[in-house]
């Protein structure tokens, strides 16, 4: 008798982001595209159900979206409420984020943006958020997850979005390019860390190794021979596993690493290998490159 092999269901993830303007909606909204999730900003509230569809069709794309909705919707936005508890009866249930801060705080933004209130430019900006706060309070009641950003800047937010919605790996979501390269051909221009490895033992001037290349199997154990090989791999590895948390805190989602020796055919290209393939290990995404081996 066969076994019928059963297919784990993905779940669907519907995320309606919602709460008061000047709260940090926009920065929330593409921390949520970078953690891959389908994102519309604006989306009418009558496109709701239509939206949440798509994402429960078998084999849809989008099962993974998020959507701000909120008081730019108009008078529709008092029908939120009840879009939000026709989702539930379905086995899609949105998560709702409500975003808020204080009045000080708000006010702030909008004197810093030069921007009026959303709710009419001849209204003081104190009303308007008097207003829409009046306005969103049923949803806020419905929040899964209400942020106060009054003291996070847009770093922190995007920081605990990730932390809460995207778990440990998100924070690893960066691309990382690793790149060999020879400084006789010039440092690429497009680099973010560049490290010059010329000082270690050079294959070049061992006859049977010059034609090589250091994804070669003798010019790899040419490297491993020599005691400082290890100890600057260790070294840079420790340097780019405290970095790299810095950078992705900092919202970068792509960072170029450069490695450099005279030619770019021999240590150079040992050791992005090895770098990239640590990082991997690590969690990281990393490509790899060698821009001047076949010179």
């Amino acid at each position: 008798m066969k076994k019928k092999a059963s297919a784990k269901k993905r779940s669907k993830q519907f995320v309606l982001i919602t709460g008061l303007s000047g709260s940090g909606k926009g920065s929330v909204l593409k921390t949520f595209e970078d953690l891959g999730y389908q994102c519309v900003d604006n989306l009418p509230i009558d496109l709701i159900p239509k939206f949440a569809e798509m994402c429960q069709q078998p084999g849809s794309r989008l099962d993974r979206a998020a959507a701000v909705v909120d008081i730019r919707g108009g008078e529709a936005l008092s029908q939120l409420p009840t879009v939000y508890r026709d989702l539930t009866r379905n086995d899609l249930k949105p998560t709702v984020v409500f975003l808020e801060a204080s009045d000080k705080a708000l006010i702030r933004r909008f004197e810093e943006t030069r921007r009026p209130h959303p709710l009419g430019r001849d209204l003081p900006v104190r009303e308007g958020i008097r207003l829409e706060r009046i306005l969103l309070k049923p949803m806020r009641q419905l929040a899964s997850v209400v942020i106060d950003t009054t003291r996070l800047n847009v770093h922190e937010l995007r920081d605990l979005i990730q932390t809460r919605f995207g778990g440990i790996a998100a924070r690893r979501s960066m691309l990382i390019s690793a790149v060999s390269f020879g400084y006789r051909f010039g440092v690429p221009p497009d680099a973010d860390l560049v490290f010059d490895v010329r000082f270690l033992p050079n294959p070049n001037f061992v006859p049977r190794l010059k034609n090589q290349t250091g994804r070669d199997v003798a010019v790899r154990r040419f490297m491993n021979s020599h005691p400082q090989t290890h100890e600057f791999t260790s070294r840079l590895m420790n340097l780019l596993l405290y970095l790299l948390p810095q950078y992705v805190r900092e919202g970068k989602s792509y960072l170029t690493i450069a490695i450099g020796c005279t030619g770019g055919r021999h240590r150079s290209v040992f050791l992005t290998e090895e770098v990239a393939n640590t990082l991997v290990r690590e969690g990281y995404k990393a490509k790899v490159s060698h821009r001047d081996i076949g010179r």
